[in-house]
């Protein structure tokens, strides 16, 4: 820098550098004499200046040498392959040897212009600064006259766009130079030769003491003793210190942003197919994770850009410094020569500089995906994943399909789920089943589908097709599959198939969450928390579900100020101004004045399930301050849900268990609902048979608590097969509360406590301590009734954070915590 004022560019700006050197210039000036030079260097100029317009260059500075600046690197090259043609005919034109050394670079400069005063007393009407700068001037003094050195990323950027240097770019000759190591750059750089034929000697440059070769150990006798000694050193250390570096800072989970495919082959058919082949077969790796679809558009919206803006390069840099991610990956397909080429670039999200370029050709369209497969396999690798692992991963034709019609129409049908045409998004999925019958990611989809719209009959015969094709999906997707299918099926408890799906891919969101969820309904707070922060991370655009469950666990633990934080997250995230977890987390701190304010921004409409939470949330606030009163109020601030059965027998059993903790009895609700419930038991298949289970037990154990020990032993009786055969632990454990409730009412606490006490290992309900509680009242344990009674003392959270039975009983568990609370110790 000069220190002038001029005017600078804001930020960094990608460019390519080109520096040229005319070779041994002085001598020829001695040789021909000063006027014929002059000339000599006139004819030179003009041509300079013809190909500084026809490639676009700006010249930045010139003396024996050149230094031009380019938007593209192929402008860069193609000026300086005809510079080097124009000077061998200058010097045929004259008798004369003419060549130039040149070196071609591509990274982020700063460019400013400096003022008219500064001109005029000598300065450069532009400076450009930046590590980019040197490194391309390095290159030319390395070359050899006549030679074009570039960068490998250079080389990159050019080597793929060679078809518009027209059919000079299929005559082109390149060469790779290996790795150098040049003064002031840290890394070793890979330098590449191009050129014409009968134009580029081809040869090894020649070190300068600024630039020398990379050689191997064993190239370097004078060093070898201590490298032998190194060597040693390194050996004693084990593989792991030999294992090479990757070939750019990446490590193992980092993340990726997949930016958009460039389609330059001119057929369509590429134009979405391409994408979705790519990010099966990415997303196959356990080491290298890939921004999801919803986490782009979320970072989008957060940016304000367009939708109909495609996922650039430049944006998807954008998007992975927004996002923490490392690198990008820019994937483009061109036809040349007559074949396909599938190229990926790794780039530079900060200097939008290609790190490295991986490509791979195919005859025909059928075999692009095997280059797909191909490019992703050595991309893979090259990020410093282990070949044992790549190996691992099943060819994409297999994992999804090789029929880029169905992945094009599969590719169409995800982004149309994903905008929520969920009409759209149907027919295309069975557009792709149409090409493809065996699709077994279509079928899938098209299942999530259906029942995403509540048409579980229509999506079971395409989830029975997935399940059979299993070995048509990849092991994540298979892993997914068969948590799914669990959870969709008949008194299913997918925790262990949620867990499997989490610990095997540790950055499958869909795992984590629903491992943390499960865990937490089990009250296994400690291992769901685990779960829940791992899923609770900007990269999951979802992570509004995980970071509520981890506002549940920290309540249920009794860190109350953590839950409120937790919960006013989940909120942001979300867009709401309020929920009912922190309201639970208000009342929770005794501060029921904000707690009451809040109610009053909870969302309403029809969400039949909103609106019960919404009483449960104001019942909880009678019953943490021991108010009947308010208990019933809050009952009859509701209307009662009418379009879902399910939905009304929980309201009427929210009913009830006000009536239990508040000691009124209404003879007519529990026979009511028994008769509305019972029916609904009968069909062992429905997928929500699991929740009407729970149901059935919760109105039992209402019933005892009520007295009413014969409606609850003929329900247990008539439903005792069915209660028997699920395997559902917290089906199990409740199922264990009312049997030893029946023991207490037939005056057995002997019995009962036989039944309970194995069952208190920290995951029981609140409600199984009840029951321990009253079974020692009865046995006239003075002593073992009192550490129960401390118990619901000291784990007041509990009594709010417990979710099985749709959070049913946390009216009751709040009112018993409450009810013996004088008998503890001052």
């Amino acid at each position: 820098m000069n220190g002038d004022n001029g005017t600078s560019t804001q930020s960094p700006q990608l460019r390519a550098l080109l520096f040229t050197d005319l070779c041994d210039s002085l001598i020829l000036v001695e040789r021909i004499g000063d006027s014929a030079a002059a000339e000599l260097f006139q004819q030179h100029d003009r041509l300079v200046l013809g190909l500084q317009q026809q490639w676009r260059g700006q010249q930045i500075d010139r003396s024996d040498g050149l230094f031009l600046l380019f938007e593209r690197a192929i402008d860069g090259l193609g000026f300086a392959l005809d510079y080097q043609r124009g000077l061998q005919q200058i010097g045929k034109e004259r008798g004369i040897e003419l060549r130039a050394r040149a070196g071609l670079h591509v990274g982020e400069v700063l460019t400013w212009e400096n003022s008219v005063e500064a001109v005029k007393v000598g300065a450069k009407s532009v400076e450009v600064e930046g590590l980019a700068k040197p490194m391309a001037a390095r290159l030319m003094k390395l070359a050899r006259p006549g030679q074009t050195l570039l960068s490998s990323v250079a080389e990159s950027l050019t080597r793929r766009t060679t078809a518009e240097l027209g059919e000079r770019g299929e005559r082109l000759l390149w060469k790779s130079h290996g790795r150098w190591r040049f003064k002031g750059i840290p890394t070793p750089q890979e330098v590449f030769e191009a050129g014409e034929p009968g134009f580029a000697p081809l040869r090894m440059p020649r070190g300068t003491d600024k630039a020398r070769r990379d050689l191997p150990l064993w190239r370097r006798p004078a060093a070898l003793a201590a490298e032998v000694a190194v060597m040693a050193m390194l050996v004693v250390g084990g593989w792991a210190l030999l294992r090479p570096d990757p070939a750019i800072a990446f490590a193992e989970r980092d993340w990726v942003v997949l930016a958009d495919v460039d389609n330059r082959s001119g057929d369509p058919l590429f134009d979405d197919s391409l994408q979705r082949a790519l990010l099966i077969s990415l997303e196959q790796s356990r080491y290298v994770n890939v921004l999801s679809e919803g986490k782009i558009q979320e970072s989008r919206d957060l940016q304000r850009v367009p939708n109909e803006r495609g996922l650039d390069r430049k944006l998807a840099g954008d998007v992975a410094l927004r996002e923490g991610a490392r690198m990008v990956l820019a994937p483009s397909i061109a036809r040349l020569h007559g074949r396909y080429v599938v190229a990926v670039d790794l780039l530079d999200p900060a200097s939008q500089a290609v790190v490295r370029t991986y490509r791979a050709e195919s005859k025909d369209p059928d075999g692009v995906v095997n280059a797909v497969d191909d490019v992703v396999a050595r991309l893979r690798a090259g990020l410093g994943e282990t070949v044992a692992s790549v190996q691992q991963s099943m060819p994409l034709p297999q994992a999804s399909t090789g029929d880029l019609q169905a992945l094009k129409s599969f590719a169409l049908a995800e982004s149309a789920l994903g905008r929520r045409r969920f009409s759209e998004a149907a027919k295309l999925y069975e557009a792709a089943l149409d090409a493809d019958p065996d699709f077994a990611m279509a079928h899938m989809g098209l299942a999530k589908l259906q029942v995403r719209l509540e048409r579980r009959t229509e999506a079971q015969p395409h989830l029975q097709r997935a399940l059979a094709l299993n070995e048509r999906l990849p092991h994540r997707e298979r892993l997914y599959l068969k948590a799914w299918s669990t959870e969709l099926s008949p008194g299913g408890w997918p925790l262990d198939d949620w867990r499997v799906l989490a610990d095997i891919y540790p950055d499958s969101f869909a795992g984590l969450s629903n491992a943390s969820w499960y865990l937490l309904m089990d009250n296994r707070f400690t291992e769901a928390e685990r779960y829940a922060r791992a899923a609770a991370v900007p990269q999951d655009v979802m992570r509004a579900y995980p970071t509520a469950h981890l506002g549940l666990i920290q309540l249920g633990t009794n860190r109350f100020d953590e839950a409120l934080r937790s919960f006013q997250v989940a909120e942001q995230l979300t867009g709401r101004n309020a929920s009912d977890g922190r309201v639970d987390a208000l009342i929770a701190l005794r501060r029921y004045k904000e707690a009451q304010t809040l109610m009053g921004e909870l969302p309403k409409g029809r969400d039949e399930l909103q609106n019960l939470m919404n009483v449960r949330a104001r019942i909880l606030l009678a019953a943490d301050q021991d108010d009947c009163t308010g208990m019933n109020a809050a009952l009859s601030s509701e209307d009662p849900p009418t379009e879902s059965i399910d939905f009304r027998t929980q309201a009427l059993l929210m009913r009830a268990t006000v009536e239990t903790a508040c000691d009124r009895h209404d003879s007519n609700l529990l026979p009511d609902i028994a008769a509305q419930l019972t029916p609904l038991l009968a069909n062992t298949n429905d997928p929500n048979i699991r929740d009407r289970v729970m149901r059935l037990l919760s109105l039992v154990y209402l019933a005892q608590r009520q007295g009413n020990h014969v409606l609850a032993d003929r329900l247990l009786s008539e439903n005792s097969a069915l209660l028997t055969t699920q395997a559902v632990p917290l089906v199990t454990k409740w199922r264990t509360v009312v049997l030893a409730m029946q023991e207490l009412g037939r005056n057995k606490p002997q019995k009962a406590e036989a039944l309970i006490r194995p069952l208190l290992d920290g995951t029981e309900p609140v409600q199984a301590r009840v029951v321990f509680r009253d079974v020692q009242r009865q046995l006239g344990n003075a002593q073992e009734f009192q550490e129960q009674n401390e118990w619901l003392f000291d784990h007041r959270g509990r009594a709010f954070a417990e979710t099985s039975i749709i959070q049913l009983m946390q009216p009751l568990n709040v009112h018993d915590s409450l009810a013996d609370a004088a008998l503890r110790p001052q």
